[in-house]
C-alpha cells in the first residue's frame, strides 16, 4: 500500500513539474510571437471615398469595383416655384478600381459644364496600430471640359484642361472618430484674367463622427488662399452630411454651398454663400463590386 501511494505521489510531483514547464515554454513562446508581431494596418478610416466632396485615403481594394452617383438638386433658397431647387439638378457618375490594395484609378462625367475627368489614387503610407498614427494618400487627378461657348473660339482642348494634386493625411483618432487634413494644388491652363492665378492652392480639412453602428455625421472645409481668383467672386466650400451605410451601399446625405464636386470646382469655383441661402442639398451613393474568390 505505501508502495502505491509514493508511485502516485511521484507520479502526481512528475505532472506538476511537466505542466510547469509547457506552461513557460509556451509563455516563451507567446512572449516571442509578441514580440515579433507586426503592427496591423488600421481599416475604415472612412467608409467613403469620399467625405463628401473631399477625397479620403480610402480607395477599392485589389480587383473591387466602385460605381458612385453624386448628386446635386439647386439652391434652397430658390423657393417654392422651383420646389426649393428640386426642379434642378446637377449629377456625376464615376467608376473607381483597385488595381492593387494601394493603388486604383477612376473616371467621372459631370453634368456641369459636362466635364470628364480622370483620377489617381496611390497610398503611400498606412496608419498601424502601435505604430504610425496616420495614413497618407497621394490623389492625382485632371479634368476637361466640353461645355461649348459660341462666343469662345478660342477654347481648345488645352484650355479646356485643369490638373489637381492631394496629399490626403488622415488619422483614425479612436473607433467613432477620424480626421483629414489635405493641402492641394489645382494648375488651369486658361483662367478668367490675367490678373487670376493658373496655380491655386487651398488647405481642406473634414471627418467624420460615428453616432451609430452604421450612421455618421461628416463634415468638410475647403480654404482657398487669398488672392488668386480675383476676376469672380468665389468662396471657400463648406459641407455637411450624414453617412449611412447599408451593407454593399454607402449612402451619403449631402448639403453644401459648393454645386461642383470634383476638385477644381469646389476648390476654387464656389460660387454659393451659406448665409445667402445658396445651399445645395443632394447625395452620394457607392456600390462596391468585388472579382475576388
Amino acid at each position: 500500500m505505501q508502495k502505491v501511494i509514493l508511485s502516485l505521489f511521484i507520479a502526481f510531483v512528475l505532472h506538476n513539474s511537466l505542466l510547469a514547464q509547457d506552461s513557460s515554454l509556451l509563455k516563451m513562446l507567446n512572449d516571442s510571437l509578441e514580440a515579433n508581431k507586426k503592427p496591423d494596418i488600421v481599416t475604415g478610416t472612412f467608409k467613403a471615398t469620399q467625405i463628401i466632396n473631399l477625397p479620403t485615403v480610402e480607395s477599392p481594394a485589389k480587383r473591387s469595383l466602385q460605381f458612385i452617383i453624386m448628386h446635386r438638386f439647386g439652391k434652397l433658397n430658390e423657393g417654392g416655384y422651383e420646389l426649393f431647387g428640386l426642379d434642378n439638378a446637377t449629377i456625376r457618375f464615376g467608376l473607381d478600381y483597385g488595381i492593387t490594395d494601394r493603388l486604383a484609378i477612376g473616371i467621372g462625367r459631370s453634368s456641369l459644364d459636362k466635364v470628364y475627368d480622370g483620377s489617381l489614387k496611390y497610398k503611400l503610407i498606412q496608419q498601424k496600430e502601435g505604430g504610425l498614427p496616420f495614413s497618407v494618400s497621394l490623389y492625382e487627378l485632371i479634368t476637361y471640359f466640353t461645355q461649348r461657348y459660341s462666343d469662345k473660339p478660342y477654347l481648345t482642348d488645352k484650355y479646356r484642361t485643369s490638373y489637381t494634386s492631394q496629399f490626403l493625411i488622415a488619422s483614425k483618432i479612436t473607433r467613432c472618430l477620424s480626421l483629414e487634413l489635405s493641402p492641394s494644388w489645382t494648375h488651369y491652363n486658361m483662367v478668367g484674367t490675367p490678373d487670376d492665378k493658373n496655380d491655386v492652392f487651398a488647405v481642406s480639412a473634414g471627418g467624420r463622427m460615428k453616432i451609430t453602428k452604421r450612421m455618421s455625421i461628416n463634415a468638410e472645409y475647403n480654404y482657398l488662399l487669398p488672392n488668386q481668383v480675383v476676376s469672380t467672386n468665389v468662396y471657400n466650400s463648406l459641407s455637411l452630411g450624414l453617412d449611412i451605410e447599408t451593407g454593399g451601399h454607402v449612402f451619403q446625405l449631402v448639403f453644401s454651398n459648393s454645386q461642383g464636386m470634383i476638385g477644381p470646382w469646389y476648390l476654387s469655383k464656389t460660387t454659393g454663400r451659406w448665409g445667402s441661402g445658396d445651399i445645395y442639398f443632394g447625395f452620394n451613393i457607392s456600390r462596391s463590386f468585388n472579382w475576388k474568390k
